[in-house]
């Protein structure tokens, strides 16, 4: 598949994985409209505002999008976060709002607001997580969305199956970008910490693999897409080099 000439919408596109898919996107020749809420980091041909816990926010964002575009090709929901790394009883009623709302709401609003203007030959992804794959403890609220997230996935592609429309989950292991920081209310000492004597993946890399499932002949899907570094075999278990 060639991707010059395509348009694509992607979500939290003001970093990391999300800002990374951009640039390589728009290097190949897709015009991108990006959302984030920091639409000022965003680096896309279109930037726009984007809350995809609300739904006023995550309309408006697909009206711009699409009337910028004028259609779209390539779909990547890619905003999601977490938040501590306690056990479920610490857990708050806060936490897991803001983290189901951003993870598992957001997505399903961002696709159903935008499915009507997929073209044919067009491709939805979705930033899964190992964490939805496999659990790891003091994470629940996360991996539960996680999870739902690749149920998901794997209920629209039934939904689709018979049109022209691919839908492939990139499901993601330790990627050094601002989740880490994010999860640890911007404690830079605890975000380091998780990447320490390891070489973890970049956003880049995790981005080459988005474009690789774009550029797959049609008839190929590539449903799932795992990601870990060497050095990690699942969320539980990371082997790292000695001080």
């Amino acid at each position: 598949m060639e991707l010059a000439g395509k348009t694509a919408v992607v979500t939290g596109a003001s970093s990391g994985i999300g800002a990374a898919t951009v640039r390589q996107l728009r290097a190949a020749g897709v015009r991108v409209a990006g959302g984030a809420r920091r639409v000022e980091r965003v680096a896309a041909d279109v930037a726009l505002p984007l809350d995809v816990t609300d739904e006023a926010s995550s309309r408006a964002f697909v009206d711009a999008a699409v009337e910028a575009l004028g259609g779209i090709d390539i779909l990547f929901n890619n905003a999601g976060l977490a938040l501590t790394r306690v056990p479920f009883d610490e857990s708050t009623e806060e936490v897991e709002a803001t983290v189901l709302h951003t993870n598992v709401d957001g997505v399903l609003r961002i696709t159903r607001l935008c499915l009507p203007h997929v073209r044919d030959e067009g491709h939805i992804l979705f930033m899964g997580s190992i964490a939805g794959r496999q659990a790891y403890p003091h994470g629940a609220s996360y991996i539960a969305s996680k999870f739902a997230v690749r149920g998901f996935s794997y209920a629209l592609r039934e939904d689709l199956l018979g049109r022209p429309i691919r839908v492939t989950t990139v499901d993601a292991g330790l990627v050094e970008t601002e989740f880490s920081l994010v999860r640890f209310g911007w404690d830079k000492e605890k975000a380091d910490a998780v990447y320490e004597g390891l070489d973890p993946v970049t956003p880049d890399e995790v981005a080459e693999c988005v474009l690789f499932a774009l550029t797959r002949p049609l008839h190929v899907n590539l449903d799932e897409i795992v990601i870990k570094a060497l050095a990690q075999s699942s969320g539980a278990r990371v082997v790292r080099r000695e001080p």
